[in-house]
C-alpha cells in the first residue's frame, strides 16, 4: 500500500467507531469532524487526537455524547483511502474527551485523544511465572490472549538464544502486559509496536529487530527545484549518541570475572551508511555479572545497538505533492542532501495531520553512519 501513489486525486477519510467491533460512524460524525492527527513511532505507543465542530446543534452534542458514544475505552479506527486504496492509519482506544464551549462562532469544539490497541495491554497489572520458556515464547503467550480485539502476533526469535532453565532460575512477570513485552523487547535490542491494518480491525503486534532490510519507499526528495517533494529536511550527527557498552559476566563455577567482547550489531542494524560513527562514550552495564552468559551477552548488544543512531533527520511533506503516503518503520531513500546525507534511512516516527483539503506529515529519520551505500535511490 506504501507504493500506490496519490497523484492529484481525492484523499478520503473512512472513522469507525464502537465497543470492540467497529461500525462507520454516522454522517453527522464524518461533517463534523475539523482534523485528525496521528502519531505513529517505532518502539512506542502510537496516539491520536480527533477534533469535532459543535457548534451547531445537532446528533452529537444532542444524543451521541451523552449516550456515551465518545467515552473512554470506545475503539476508533481511521483509514485514509488515497484513490480508492485503503490504508489504515490508526486502530485505537479513546482515553479522554474535552469539550470547550465558547461564545465565538465556530470554536465549540469536542477533542478526543487516545492511544493506539497496545493500551488495552496496559490497564491491569499482573504476576505470572514462565518456567522453561525463552523471551519469545514468553511474549506470544502473551499476546495470544488479545485475538478478541483482531490483533495477531509477529514474534521474532531472539538473535542471542536463552536457553530456559528452570532448575536455575524461573522468569517472573510483575507489572502490566506491555512492560513485561516492552521490558523483554529492550533487553533483547527489539522493538515491540502494533501495526493497524491491514483492513479495519485488524492489527499485528510485532516483536522483533527494527525493519531496516527490504525495499525502500519512494525517495524524499530535496533542493531540487520542480522534483522537490518534501517541504523542509533537516539532519543532526550527534557525537555522543553512540555508546561503547562496557558488560562482565562472572562464571557461577569458578568465580572468574570476564569482560565481555564488543558486540557485533549488524544483525540488529543492518548498515545504512557507508562511514559508521565511532562510539565516543563508553557505557558500563550493571547486574551483567550475576546473570546467565546469554543474557549478559544480549544486553551488551540491545545497549550498542539502541545507541548506534547518531544520525538523524527530520522534515515535513504534501502528500499530494510527495505523491505517497510516508509509512512510518519502514526503509526509505533521501536525495538532493548531498553525499554526507543522501541515501537509505529509517523511518523512526511519523505524525499525520489531516484537515479537510490537507494532509501533511511530520517525520523524522535515522541511521547509524554517513555517506549513502548506494549511488542511487529509489525515485
Amino acid at each position: 500500500m506504501a507504493d500506490e501513489p496519490v497523484g492529484q486525486g481525492p484523499i478520503h477519510l473512512e472513522l469507525r467507531m464502537g465497543p470492540k467491533l467497529t461500525r462507520p460512524v454516522p454522517p453527522e460524525v464524518t461533517e463534523a469532524l475539523l482534523s485528525a492527527q496521528i502519531t505513529t513511532t517505532a518502539g512506542e505507543r502510537s496516539g491520536f487526537q480527533l477534533a469535532f465542530d459543535l457548534t451547531k446543534k445537532g446528533a452529537i452534542i444532542d444524543r451521541l455524547l451523552p449516550e456515551g458514544f465518545f467515552d473512554p475505552r470506545t475503539r476508533v479506527v481511521v483509514t485514509a483511502a488515497v484513490k480508492g486504496t485503503p490504508i489504515v492509519l490508526l486502530d485505537g482506544l479513546i482515553v479522554r474527551h474535552e469539550v470547550g464551549a465558547s461564545n465565538q462562532p465556530g470554536q465549540t469544539t469536542l477533542t478526543v485523544t487516545g492511544e493506539d490497541l497496545t493500551l488495552l495491554m496496559d490497564l491491569e497489572e499482573r504476576t505470572d511465572r514462565y518456567p522453561n520458556l525463552p523471551p519469545f515464547k514468553r511474549v506470544t503467550r502473551i499476546l495470544s490472549k488479545y485475538t478478541d480485539y483482531g490483533i495477531e502476533a509477529e514474534v521474532i526469535e531472539e538473535k542471542i538464544l536463552q536457553p530456559p532453565n528452570a532448575q536455575r532460575r524461573v522468569d517472573y512477570q510483575t507489572g502490566t502486559d506491555l512492560q513485561y513485552v516492552t521490558d523483554l523487547a529492550q533487553a533483547n535490542g527489539y522493538v515491540f509496536y502494533l501495526i493497524p491494518g491491514p483492513v479495519a480491525g485488524v492489527s499485528t503486534a510485532y516483536w522483533g529487530p527494527e525493519k531496516r532490510v527490504g525495499t525502500p519507499q519512494h525517495a524524499l526528495s530535496v533542493n531540487m527545484d520542480v522534483n522537490s517533494t518534501v517541504d523542509q529536511l533537516t539532519f543532526a550527527y550527534d557525537g555522543t549518541a553512540r555508546e561503547e557498552p562496557q558488560a562482565r559476566w562472572q562464571d557461577p563455577a569458578t568465580r572468574t570475572s570476564t569482560l565481555l567482547a564488543q558486540p557485533d550489531i549488524s544483525p540488529l542494524r543492518p548498515p545504512l551508511g557507508k562511514r559508521a560513527t565511532p562510539a565516543l562514550k563508553r557505557k558500563t552495564l550493571s547486574g551483567t555479572a550475576k546473570k546467565d552468559r546469554a543474557q549478559a551477552e544480549a544486553e551488551a548488544l540491545a545497549r550498542a545497538a539502541v545507541s548506534a543512531d547518531a544520525i538523524s533527520g527530520s522534515g515535513s511533506l504534501d502528500v499530494n505533492r510527495h505523491g505517497y503516503i510516508l509509512q512510518p518503520r519502514q526503509l526509505v531513500g533521501v536525495r538532493g542532501a548531498g553525499a554526507t546525507y543522501d541515501g537509505e534511512y529509517y523511518v523512526k516516527s511519523v505524525t499525520h495531520h489531516l484537515r479537510p483539503g490537507s494532509f501533511q506529515q511530520n517525520f523524522t529519520l535515522t541511521r547509524e553512519g554517513l555517506i549513502a551505500r548506494s549511488d542511487t535511490v529509489r525515485a
